[in-house]
């Protein structure tokens, strides 16, 4: 069985090489698999291996990145990735936008909260990620941009929510990330009201009992998983190459 660590931080980081050539090592010891991103304004990772060596890895990822890691864990019979990537980028999630991450910019509502707030007719429910991602399954009544990828979202509000700043925005997106960096851009375009789903698809389908969940359809994840129901288990009986053309920056 092989523990899944899903984590990301927006927090400044210098001497990129040095953290990919310290965390390379560690992920070889201890037989670790999986995308991380690094950028000046953070780290994006999912990872997977053996439980114990994941849990030694969380030490090492908190000492190199001098912080208490946040993260989603999950368990599967086979590791979802062939291949140790670690790569440094401009963005770890990339908006091409200039945009000041603000924890807190976007009011985070919990899963206990969130059926409330999107079954509220005045509220526009903002799927952020890339339509073949939406056409696999997303939250009832939400709004789909149909957008190939995540730079292409600042353009679609800006031609179609020109008059809803007064609505309630309520988003989601499969992690959490997209929606941290997407807050503070909304904020800036003038909408007072932005909501974001605390922890992303993956916390609200671990934390809501299958009867009370308004998540239809599966919830696609960028590994050798492919997608995952309403329980987190995997829909993928394939016996195909992991996701490696996926990246975790798309969460």
């Amino acid at each position: 069985m092989y523990r899944i660590i899903t984590f990301y931080e927006f927090k400044p980081l210098e001497n990129l090489p040095a953290i990919k050539s310290e965390l390379t090592n560690a992920m070889r010891e201890l037989g670790i698999r999986g995308t991380i991103i690094i950028a000046p304004e953070g780290y994006n990772s999912t990872v997977a291996g053996p439980p114990d060596g994941i849990e030694r890895f969380i030490r090492v990822l908190e000492n190199v990145f001098a912080t208490t890691l946040c993260f989603k864990s999950s368990f599967h019979e086979s590791c979802p990735f062939l291949k140790i990537k670690i790569r440094i980028k401009p963005e770890i999630v990339t908006l091409k936008q200039s945009v000041e991450i603000e924890r807190g910019a976007g009011t985070h509502v919990g899963s206990a909260r969130w059926n409330e707030l999107i079954a509220d007719g005045e509220t526009i429910v903002l799927d952020t990620r890339n339509d073949y991602e939406v056409e696999l399954g997303t939250f009832r009544g939400a709004l789909n941009p149909r957008i190939e990828k995540f730079s292409d979202l600042p353009k679609f509000v800006e031609e179609n929510f020109g008059s809803a700043r007064d609505k309630k925005i309520a988003m989601f997106c499969t992690g959490g990330i997209r929606c941290e960096k997407f807050a503070p851009f909304m904020k800036g375009l003038g909408f007072a009201e932005v909501y974001q789903l605390d922890g992303g698809i993956l916390k609200y389908l671990e934390e809501t009992p299958e009867n009370d969940s308004l998540w239809e359809g599966e919830c696609f994840v960028f590994d050798d998983r492919i997608a995952l129901d309403n329980s987190l288990r995997s829909e993928n009986n394939r016996k195909s190459e992991p996701a490696e053309a996926n990246p975790v920056e798309k969460r």
